[in-house]
């Protein structure tokens, strides 16, 4: 399978197998209008299988998101088709509106202009945790 490389873009690479599409549904990725290619369980060396996000456009990318689901993950930033940055992404120490609380009870239901907002509370089971009620986030790769 060839993917062309890119010109001007981001590549999420060392993305663990799986979470590919979960990075792609939360970075909204869907509404970018340029190619976008997830490539799924590409074998590596490093880590045996992973997944690659390759985006063919200078865009924002939240490293939230990347750090809430896939810690190891590396953003490698494209400029007239050579590397200019690598970054390593580490978990963030608060989420803001990148996931919901799904607490029902949780102010953020009936105050629906208020952030939904998630604390790191335990960074070695990665555990973040609503700062308005304490309820655990689901994490659904």
């Amino acid at each position: 399978m060839n993917i062309d490389s890119i010109r001007d873009g981001v590549v999420i690479d060392h993305i663990t197998a799986g979470r590919g599409m979960r990075l792609y549904e939360l970075l909204h990725l869907d509404d970018l209008d340029c190619s976008v290619a997830i490539i799924k369980n590409v074998t590596s060396k490093k880590m045996a299988k992973k997944d690659i996000i390759k985006i063919d456009s200078k865009t924002h990318i939240n490293m939230d998101v990347i750090g809430f689901v896939d810690p190891q993950a590396t953003v490698n930033i494209i400029r007239d088709g050579e590397l200019v940055r690598k970054r390593c992404i580490e978990m963030p120490l608060e989420l803001t509106n990148v996931i919901r609380c799904m607490n029902p009870r949780c102010i953020t239901t009936t105050e629906q202009e208020l952030d939904h907002v998630f604390r790191l509370t335990d960074k070695e089971n990665k555990i973040y945790r609503c700062i308005y009620c304490e309820t655990k986030a689901e994490r659904k790769y």
